[in-house]
C-alpha cells in the first residue's frame, strides 16, 4: 500500500465543478428539488433537468446524491443523534464510511447534502482495494469512536465485494488499541442488517430513512480531522 492513490479522484472535476459550473448546477439542483416536491421520481427529474441544462453525469450524480425531498430530510434529522455515546454500542456501515473518508483524504470530490450528510461521487462495481489511505481512515475512526465513549462498534461489510475479508482483518488488527470492543462481520447485505438498528453511522439514504436512529460521523471527522477538504456544498434547498 505504498503506492499513492486518490480515491475517486477524476481529473475532469475540476472544471465540472468550478465555481462557474457550480452555479449551474444550484439552479439545476433547485429545479430537480421543485420537481420531487410534487412526487416526481429523482431518476426521471434529473433526467429532464439535467439535459436542459446539458449537464454532464458527473453533475448529475453530484445532484441526485445531495437531494432529497422535505420529508425525507426531516425524517433525517429527527433521528439523527449528536450526543450522550457514552457506554453505546453502534453500527458501522463499513464500506460507506471508510470509502467516504479515504475519498476525502484523497481531496477527490465530497459533496455536503441537504441531509447534512457527507457523500462521496466514487463508485463501487464488485472490488474494494486497500489503499494509502485506508489505515488513515480507519484510524481517524477509531479515535472518533474513543472520544465518543461508546462501549462497542459493530462493522458490516458486504461479502460479495472482493477483498472486504481483508479489510475486515485490517480494522480488527487497527482499532484493538482501543478501549471499546470491536466486531466486524460479512455478511451478504449490510443494508437490510442496518435498517433495523439503533445508533447506526452511515449516510445511505436508504438506511437513513428505514433505520431507528443514526450518527453523521463522516460529517463530524471531516469536520474536525480533515479541515484542509474543501467540499461541495449542495446543501441549501432553497436557492431560487
Amino acid at each position: 500500500m505504498s503506492k499513492e492513490v486518490k480515491r475517486g479522484y477524476v481529473p475532469t472535476d475540476a472544471k465540472e465543478f468550478s465555481d462557474e459550473k457550480l452555479e449551474l448546477i444550484k439552479r439545476a439542483q433547485s429545479d430537480i428539488f421543485m420537481l420531487i416536491e410534487r412526487g416526481y421520481p429523482i431518476k426521471s427529474a434529473s433526467t429532464f433537468v439535467g439535459n436542459h441544462y446539458l449537464l454532464s453525469e458527473r453533475q448529475r450524480l453530484a445532484i441526485v446524491r445531495s437531494t432529497s425531498t422535505s420529508e425525507y430530510i426531516k425524517k433525517r434529522k429527527s433521528k439523527q443523534l449528536k450526543n450522550d455515546f457514552e457506554g453505546k454500542i453502534v453500527y458501522i456501515d463499513g464500506l460507506n464510511l471508510i470509502i467516504t473518508l479515504e475519498v476525502a483524504l484523497s481531496e477527490s470530490t465530497v459533496l455536503k447534502c441537504m441531509d447534512g450528510t457527507i457523500r462521496d461521487l466514487a463508485g463501487l462495481r464488485g472490488t474494494y482495494k486497500l489503499i494509502d489511505k485506508t489505515d488513515i481512515a480507519i484510524n481517524l475512526i477509531g479515535e472518533k469512536l474513543e472520544e465518543m465513549k461508546i462501549s462497542e462498534v459493530n462493522f458490516y461489510l458486504d461479502s460479495p465485494v472482493s477483498n472486504t475479508g481483508k479489510l475486515k482483518a485490517r480494522i480488527l488488527e487497527l482499532l484493538a488499541k482501543y478501549s471499546y470492543e470491536v466486531k466486524a462481520e460479512l455478511v451478504n447485505n449490510a443494508d437490510v442488517i442496518l435498517e433495523t438498528k439503533s445508533y447506526v453511522i452511515t449516510s445511505d439514504a436508504i438506511i437513513l430513512n428505514k433505520c431507528e436512529s443514526w450518527i453523521n460521523l463522516a460529517y463530524d471527522i471531516v469536520s474536525e480531522k480533515i479541515s484542509t477538504l474543501k467540499y461541495i456544498d449542495l446543501s441549501v434547498k432553497n436557492r431560487l
